[in-house]
């Protein structure tokens, strides 16, 4: 499928029959990254969606997700490719009990059939009518050294093997990188890039997404999940749940039968939303007070749906 094609209303709808809900800014901007051949930068919240985009888009484009994991200590090596050092070695032994040509071994070990391809150059070298899509996921778990070897790659997408040569792309891969900010990406990086930032998402569009996703979920139990959820956001919690703990509650909710939610569910089931024992510490010892009323917290209100 031809990206120039695309308009930012098709992208919008490819997203959506995936069940991916987006709003028309960042339709807009994947829709630009994708006829530009430009890396986009997605940057929010952990479970709000940034990862999920590129695993969508490859189903859409019917095209392949290399996906490169950070974190810290990740090396160019890692990224990029490996020696078999085992193979090698074995190749190199039964040369020896052959009696062999040692110098011919010596340049055959150095060839493609044993180089360990990762990410990146998977990314670079495969083949295929369409480009891959090459996701760099939480790129800012990596380290500041790491950032500045993906600077070359980004803005030439070729790489130099020693024993082999250069190595260019045939086809540009479509380039996303995840952030959660949890520290400042340089400058230099984000110039080669796009740039959107994906808020939580309003009380209207989590409903679409949740009824989306579960089209078998309660209608009413489906707008106490949202509105549960845009109040506690707005609460001094140590990590304010995402999407992604939405969907988990949603689910489990479903698999309980529940039509609807009341005190005592809530409670059992705030391990779907909270992932930090202060959270739910903090949730209980709110409630058992009364500082918290749970019926209050599950009311949607006038402004919500404004």
């Amino acid at each position: 499928m031809d990206p120039k094609q695309f308009t930012i209303d098709k992208v919008q709808e490819m997203l959506r029959s995936e069940r991916y809900i987006c709003d028309r800014s960042l339709a807009t901007v994947v829709y630009l990254s994708l006829v530009m051949a430009k890396p986009l930068l997605l940057e929010g919240e952990a479970g709000v969606g940034k990862t999920e985009i590129a695993k969508v888009l490859s189903k859409v484009l019917d095209t392949r997700l290399i996906r490169l994991q950070c974190y810290e200590g990740l090396d160019a090596n890692t990224a990029l490719y490996e020696w078999n050092y085992p193979k090698q070695m074995l190749r190199i032994k039964l040369e020896e009990v052959e009696h062999g040509d040692k110098e011919a071994v010596e340049t055959e070990i150095f060839t493609e059939d044993y180089l360990i391809k990762r990410p990146l150059l998977e990314a670079i070298q495969i083949d295929g009518a369409t480009p891959p899509i090459l996701l760099i996921d939480e790129i800012d778990r990596a380290d500041m050294e790491f950032e500045a070897f993906l600077l070359e790659v980004l803005s030439d997408f070729q790489i130099t093997i020693p024993e082999i040569g250069t190595i260019a792309a045939k086809h540009r891969p479509y380039v996303f990188l995840t952030s959660n900010r949890t520290r400042e990406i340089h400058d230099a990086l984000k110039r080669r890039c796009l740039y959107h930032w994906i808020e939580y998402p309003s009380f209207e569009k989590e409903y679409e997404i949740i009824t989306t996703k579960f089209p078998e979920v309660e209608a009413n139990m489906a707008r106490q999940i949202c509105a549960f959820m845009q109040r506690v956001r707005e609460m001094n919690f140590y990590k304010r749940p995402g999407v992604a703990e939405t969907l988990d509650w949603a689910s489990a909710l479903i698999a309980l039968n529940r039509k609807g939610l009341d005190d005592k569910t809530v409670v059992e089931t705030m391990g779907c939303v909270f992932k930090y024992r202060e959270d739910l510490h903090h949730l209980r010892e709110q409630i058992e007070g009364k500082q918290l009323n749970l019926e209050a917290l599950l009311r949607v209100s006038p402004e919500m749906v404004s």
